[in-house]
């Protein structure tokens, strides 16, 4: 994949590169010229300041006679001579030919002067100031010629740029197309292999094709799904055997129960059937336990589906209070029930699970002497489920995990009972199934209200989703 990159990069670092050389080269030329001509222009002039300083001087010399002004016009001349060969440097073609005829006229001059010469000088020095003057013509003729050179170089270099750029546009094109679908497809292959790892579906096989190196993480990501996959059937594996393994001296202790509290072997005092009850209380609550760790077991392994059956609510209900009488008894707790007469299409055992664990819940949080409010009324086609406790309400820290198996809350482990921590999720792959959802609602009870909607009747579930209004505990 970085040798296919690095590859289709090359073209368009050439052409960049390219465009800056000709860019720079354009910079230096522009620049030059600039040079050149503002130092000739001072030459230029210099040289007229200088030719009408000697030619003074000379004037001067020519009526005193004084052998200083002869000193004097040797500097100048000098001076001359050499802003003379600067321009001469800078000069090209006919300017510096009439830069040499300058100065052989400067030498005619000079030797006229240094011989005392009775002719008058004025006529060569205005013809010396001619050839000055053509000098400066042709030296900004010069700079005109190298500016035009230099505009036509730009146009030209800026129609190569405008040809290259218009090749490499299909080429970019075609990168930005490669690179969305060799590289784009695998990674959002590879997004979404995670984004169903991190839900916990391990059953889809994850196959990314695209670049060698994006491959060869998404046979990674296959490994770990594997690994995951291995493990939760070992997991769910474990839960069936030790509650298959639990549920036949569960059986057991509830029939003796049972016996004893039917006075097989004989009539008990209040004490005794006092104590009967506990245990026929706590056994209740272990068999319910061990129905969770199985559904949820099951449930995860999809090896059972609904069995939909028609069923009144209301007798469903009473059955699931009248299971949980003792402890309502011994916690003190009130009921407020309003279940309307509701006949329903679905999987009554799971309908059973799903209240029971929201009872109980309710139940584990409510005060001594507090209110467990379970309302069912029919909403069009669809059931809508209320059960709420008066108890503490939902920690914050809590409400992003209470449907998590084998969670259980802060407020869970300050509980003097106990939960395996699976009832809500029990209760939410339940809910899914029956192609309802669970909300968690805040406002109508002082405690945790959890909310089922959910179809009269049943059809083909889906997988679980929760759409909260805020979280709660777990049971």
């Amino acid at each position: 994949m970085l040798f296919g990159l690095a590859l289709m990069a090359v073209p368009l670092l050439a052409a960049v590169l390219y465009a800056v050389l000709q860019i720079r080269d354009l910079a230096d030329t522009g620049q030059k010229i600039v040079i050149q001509g503002v130092t000739g222009a001072h030459a230029s002039q210099a040289l007229f300041g200088q030719i009408a300083s000697l030619e003074r001087t000379a004037r001067l010399h020519a009526v005193l006679k004084d052998p200083k002004l002869l000193d004097a016009y040797r500097t100048q001349d000098e001076r001359l001579s050499s802003t003379r060969e600067q321009l001469h440097t800078l000069a090209t073609g006919d300017a510096r030919i009439t830069l040499e005829e300058i100065g052989q006229l400067q030498e005619s001059i000079r030797a006229s002067v240094m011989s005392n010469s009775a002719a008058d000088p004025s006529a060569r020095f205005a013809q010396l100031s001619d050839l000055v003057e053509r000098v400066a013509q042709q030296s900004n003729a010069q700079v005109d010629a190298e500016v035009a050179a230099l505009q036509e170089r730009t146009l030209k270099a800026r129609q190569q740029l405008l040809w290259l750029a218009a090749l490499l546009l299909p080429l970019a094109i075609v990168a930005v197309f490669v690179l969305t679908v060799g590289v784009g497809r695998p990674l959002r292959q590879l997004d979404r292999a995670i984004s169903e790892l991190g839900q916990g579906t391990f059953t889809n096989p994850i196959e990314v094709s695209g670049p060698h190196d994006l491959e060869r993480l998404g046979g990674q990501l296959e490994w770990l799904r594997q690994r995951l996959l291995d493990l939760a059937h070992e997991r769910n594996r474990f839960l069936r055997h030790m509650s298959h393994e639990l549920k036949t001296p569960l059986a057991n202790i509830r029939e003796g129960t049972e016996l004893l509290m039917d006075g097989a072997v004989g009539e008990l005092d209040s004490n005794q059937r006092e104590v009967a009850a506990i245990l026929r209380e706590n056994g209740i609550k272990l068999q319910r336990m061990i129905e969770n760790l199985l559904s949820f077991s099951a449930w995860q392994t999809s090896s059972v589906g609904l069995e939909a059956t028609e069923f009144r609510l209301r007798p469903l209900v009473k059955q699931v209070l009248e299971n949980q009488q003792l402890t309502l008894l011994s916690q003190r707790v009130r009921l407020d029930v309003r279940v309307e007469d509701l006949t329903l299409i679905a999987d009554r055992g799971k309908i059973r699970l799903i209240l029971e664990n929201l009872v109980s819940n309710a139940v584990k949080y409510s005060p001594k002497g507090g209110t467990i409010h379970l309302q069912a009324r029919a909403a069009g086609p669809q059931l809508v489920l209320d059960v709420a406790d008066s108890g503490p309400g939902i920690p914050l820290e809590d409400r992003g995990h209470v449907f998590e198996a084998f969670y259980t809350g802060r407020a869970a482990r300050a509980t003097a009972v106990k939960g395996t921590g699976i009832g809500l999720s029990v209760v939410l792959e339940f809910v899914a199934a029956h192609g309802g959802t669970v909300q968690i609602v805040d406002g109508e009870f002082p405690g945790a209200h959890f909310r089922i909607t959910m179809p009269l009747r049943a059809g083909s579930g889906d997988r679980p989703r929760v759409e909260p209004k805020a979280q709660a505990h777990a049971a």
